[in-house]
């Protein structure tokens, strides 16, 4: 027969205050390492996240402008605003302001000088996809008629576009139909510098020769690009680039202006994430891309300048 004062009697094992003490210790020290790099994971997994997300839509972005496309409509979903930072230069005035283009309003201010806004900048909305995709072509000089420019050494009009742009590629929930005020200032955005440069030149310095010009022979001048060509047997006597060709010479059509009608570079400058008062973080991407064919030129319905590239169409300078 059991024993049953014996089994009552028998200690019961158990953890003791001191032990309980030191597991505490022990988990309580693994997770202070834990939390403290949690925050260092997150941050990794949301700039990744963020990066991914800007590269594809760069990508998009720079096909679009290439192309010349006239129906992405959806871009009014996200390029929310884009200004125009403008500045004519030549030798005689100096002119300033800019333009700021939203989704219903397209506004023109003058900061310097006292000069109007150039007339051939457009002012039209960001009411459809056409307009943004023409605002973000803008070539980076231009003369007062709007024609694109080599450079600005003779004078002309400086463009600098800045645009601003809820994510395209990314989360479901932020994408439109979404017209909730709190997703959609919630959503990640980011900013991009827009340039739609020249081909960059590097003429032989000075004049390619200087003596014994004959008809017919051509002559560069570094400093302003000019190509030259003799109009008779001229030895000796060079273009006088300060006043005009002189008598013995015409200018041709300057080099530089002939290749900026066919290839020039777009690069697009990425900087996100796009804060509530509009700064941005220290994030960044570049995007650079040659684009062949023709910029052309043509008027919306408001009879004001728009630009849209043409890869297939090449021409030649008049």
């Amino acid at each position: 027969m059991k024993n049953l004062s014996a089994a009552k009697s028998r200690p019961f094992m158990a953890f003791t205050m001191i032990e309980v003490a030191i597991c505490l210790a022990i988990i309580g020290i693994a997770l202070v390492g834990i939390i403290g790099i949690l925050p260092r994971g997150l941050n990794a997994q949301r700039d990744n996240r963020q990066e991914t997300i800007v590269a594809q839509d760069a990508n998009m972005l720079l096909e679009m402008i290439r192309n010349g496309s006239h129906g992405q409509d959806d871009l009014t979903n996200y390029v929310f605003a884009i200004t125009n930072y403008w500045t004519t230069v030549n030798t005689a005035v100096f002119n300033s302001g800019y333009n700021g283009y939203t989704y219903s309003n397209a506004s023109a201010t003058v900061t310097a000088g006292s000069l109007q806004t150039p007339v051939f900048l457009t002012l039209s909305p960001l009411n459809s996809g056409s307009n943004i995709v023409s605002l973000l072509s803008t070539p980076e000089f231009t003369d007062t008629n709007g024609n694109p420019l080599a450079s600005l050494i003779e004078g002309g009009i400086s463009n600098h576009v800045v645009a601003y742009v809820r994510s395209i590629s990314g989360l479901a929930a932020e994408k439109p139909p979404q017209d909730n005020s709190i997703m959609q200032g919630d959503a990640f955005s980011y900013r991009i510098l827009c340039v739609n440069s020249p081909i960059s030149l590097n003429l032989p310095f000075g004049w390619s020769q200087f003596t014994n010009y004959f008809n017919g022979d051509t002559a560069y001048y570094h400093q302003k690009q000019w190509v030259w060509q003799g109009t008779f047997n001229a030895a000796g006597i060079a273009p006088d680039v300060t006043t005009g060709p002189g008598t013995n010479w015409v200018r041709n059509s300057v080099f530089a202006d002939q290749l900026s009608v066919g290839q020039r570079e777009i690069r697009l400058k990425f900087l996100w994430p796009l804060l509530p008062n509009m700064n941005v973080g220290n994030n960044f991407m570049n995007v650079r891309s040659i684009v062949g064919g023709q910029l052309m030129i043509t008027n919306n319905t408001f009879g004001l300048v728009q630009y849209y590239y043409q890869p297939q169409s090449f021409v030649r300078l008049p």
